[in-house]
């Protein structure tokens, strides 16, 4: 007797539709990517007890003639692609023809439509996947879908479904993802006949970001704009260093319009605000990439959340320069901080130092050493102000030099609070600096800088390790050997798969080499061409400079602070110190004003 046996069409429809529709959230999603996909310019959708009892989408789009209607809810029935070659350019958000059936199969299924021109439009009734009714409708040019009762007639199912709150949560997050990814669209989200969300079509990402999440978050992200190539253009907006979530939540990538998970880009984004982040935190993205279609393949998950690249490095690097590109271009405005209005007449000071000198411990006294970095500190003084390096490796000014020759940098400083925040005052209102944080930042750069000038010191070791390695861990250092030696590494092939080390970066303190070497795959695996040859060494830089910064109490001269504030400002990203922290930050006059009762 045979075992195997064809389903039936309606549970062959079922078991499809268990790919395509997860929960309400889905049934949404593939409802809204079906109204863009239709040009719609405004989208209204209607929940009741979290999309269980009713999902009701209605679009402007172009709608449907009485045949288009009925074959639309057979399988496989898509006007977005014609033939196999089609699906290696998909330039439309929906394409396999999956969606509309799958959803009837599993609820009480309602398809109204018309198009612009016609008289009468088409309204069909479906019942768990069989067609009950065929007929004409009187509704407004555009398409309505109402699916209700979802997974009536898979109890199974439905048990697994969420609270009603949790469903309607998913809905909203997948509704804010549309209306990321589509700011020209208008959206309308009702719940249980109360109205959650009403966003206008707008112009621009921004206005998009204000009206979901409010100005306060839209004025704390910067604009990305690269044409990183002919076959990628990469725009958006991301967050300021030092502006992260703890979570992914608000980390959303879109590539052609369609929101995805890539790891591809997550390992970029955290590459391009390397050292801008600090460890467990999330950078605030909304990133989009328009990419030639056949160079990425959406068809590669049934809900299509993941897309597969055809070239990654490329997609890899191009995003991590962007990133890198718009936090540097964040810099001279993040520089204009801290540089107070112009002298009076007569070339002096905004604030003397007489006045400073009130707020400042110390300014006049000499103290032993506290800075010894492990390699001597370059005079990066001014020469034409006879400079000479006092105890921190500052150069500081003559005793005398209470004025400026030029207006470049006026500083406002107004003193030092407790020992380690500088107090600045700029056109905003009060800036505090952290003096450890900004210094450590100083020393980092510094030091990483002149280890890739002179080298990385190696040690070798006494007796050589040797070890194996996967074959995709083989092939990766094989190809980046020479990337390897230049941080100090000694590695050589040692047969098949086996590697020997026989020397290490002499600041490095490990006893297991080999378990040190899978670290440094992992590490540099996701690392960009154009990053630091000194990235395996930066961990441990950026330990070796935090216990040689000045620290808290240790009180600094009136001209140390000038000059910590000035190297700050020469660093390639003087935001935050190497471990993420920030190096200021900002109270604003409005904030103060608030504080004090003179606004409300």
């Amino acid at each position: 007797m045979s075992r195997i046996r064809l389903l039936s069409e309606t549970v062959a429809s079922q078991v499809a539709a268990g790919e395509v529709v997860e929960r309400p959230a889905s049934v949404v999603k593939e409802l809204v990517e079906n109204s863009i996909d239709a040009g719609a310019r405004k989208i209204d959708i209607l929940i009741r007890r979290g999309g269980i009892s009713l999902v009701r989408v209605i679009d402007d789009g172009s709608g449907m003639d009485r045949d288009d209607a009925l074959l639309s809810l057979e399988r496989h029935a898509t006007s977005k692609i014609r033939s196999a070659s089609d699906l290696e350019a998909i330039g439309t958000l929906g394409f396999r023809g999956e969606a509309l059936p799958s959803i009837a199969s599993v609820s009480r299924f309602r398809l109204t439509t018309r198009e612009a021109e016609a008289v009468a439009g088409t309204e069909i009734l479906v019942n768990g996947g069989k067609i009950e009714t065929v007929r004409e409708g009187g509704e407004a040019p555009g398409t309505q879908v109402e699916a209700r009762s979802l997974f009536y007639n898979l109890p199974a199912r439905r048990k697994f479904l969420r609270s009603e709150n949790t469903e309607s949560r998913n809905i909203e997050h997948q509704i804010h993802l549309q209306a990321i990814g589509h700011p020209q669209i208008a959206f309308t989200f009702v719940r249980d006949e109360r109205t959650v969300l009403q966003l206008p079509a707008t112009a621009s990402l921004g206005h998009r970001i204000r009206d979901l999440f409010g100005n306060e978050l839209l004025e704390r992200l910067l604009e990305v704009n690269e044409e990183a190539s002919s076959a990628i253009a990469i725009r958006g907006l991301i967050g300021r260093a030092g502006v992260s979530r703890q979570t992914r939540d608000q980390q959303l990538f879109f590539v052609n319009g369609r929101a995805i998970e890539s790891p591809v880009l997550s390992a970029a984004l955290r590459e391009g605000y390397h050292t801008a982040l600090m460890k467990g935190q999330y950078p605030i993205t909304f990133l989009f990439l328009e990419i030639d279609p056949a160079a990425v393949d959406v068809n590669v998950h049934p809900a299509k959340r993941e897309v597969r690249f055809r070239d990654p490095n490329s997609v890899r690097e191009a995003v991590v320069r962007s990133i890198q590109r718009a936090l540097d271009s964040n810099r001279e405005t993040w520089q204009e901080q801290f540089r107070g209005p112009a002298p009076a007449a007569g070339g002096t000071t905004s604030v003397s130092s007489e006045l400073v000198s009130s707020g400042i411990e110390g300014r006049d006294r000499a103290r032993p050493s506290t800075f010894a970095p492990p390699f001597p500190a370059p005079v990066t003084g001014d020469p034409t102000l006879g400079t000479a390096v006092s105890d921190h490796g500052y150069s500081a000014l003559p005793a005398d030099a209470s004025t400026r020759t030029g207006n470049a940098q006026q500083f406002q400083i107004i003193g030092v609070l407790n020992k380690l925040y500088i107090l600045m005052e700029n056109a905003g209102g009060l800036v505090l600096v952290d003096q450890h944080a900004a210094h450590e930042r100083i020393l980092f750069e510094e030091l990483r800088r002149r280890m890739e000038e002179q080298g990385v010191p190696t040690q070798r070791l006494l007796i050589p390790q040797t070890f194996d390695l996967p074959p995709r861990d083989t092939d990766w250092i094989e190809r980046n050997m020479s990337i390897l030696q230049k941080m100090g590494i000694g590695i050589e092939a040692f047969g098949p798969n086996t590697f020997k080390i026989d020397s290490l970066p002499a600041f490095l303190n490990t006893s297991d080499p080999v378990r040190f070497m899978q670290r440094v795959i992992d590490d540099l695996k996701s690392s960009s061409a154009s990053s630091s040859p000194m990235r395996l060494g930066e961990e441990m830089i950026a330990k070796t400079v935090c216990r040689h910064a000045v620290k808290a109490n240790d009180p600094l001269r009136f001209l140390e602070i000038e000059k910590l504030i000035q190297d700050l400002l020469a660093c390639d990203l003087p935001y935050c110190c190497p471990h993420g922290r920030p190096t200021m930050i900002q109270i604003s006059l409005t904030e103060l004003e608030k504080k004090f009762g003179r606004k409300v």
